[in-house]
């Protein structure tokens, strides 16, 4: 099977911004699915699986990311990701 590259933008949305729990569900979610996935704010760039890698963007409130998914299920990962940004991360207001 072919691998397919997949791209989304999303918005970090909490106030508080993509912190430690927000990142660590993008990485648990990302480790469920075999595409491997990389985040991008402005001119940085971290894989998804990483939650140090994650932190170390900095992105805070109304930054958008750019996601882009490599591998036989780049689409379902990157919805599962979409999923999770519109949820706030199961987190509700903090």
């Amino acid at each position: 099977m072919f691998d397919k590259t997949a791209t989304c933008r999303v918005v970090v949305a909490r106030p508080a911004g993509l912190h430690a729990r927000p990142s660590l569900a993008i990485a648990e979610t990302v480790r469920r699915f075999r595409s491997r996935v990389v985040v991008r704010s402005g001119k940085d760039e971290a894989d998804a699986a990483s939650v140090l890698e994650l932190l170390s963007l900095g992105a805070g409130q109304g930054r958008v990311l750019t996601l882009t998914a490599k591998g036989p299920d780049a689409d379902q990962v990157l919805e599962a990701l979409r999923q999770l940004f519109a949820h706030s991360f199961g987190m509700g207001d903090e």
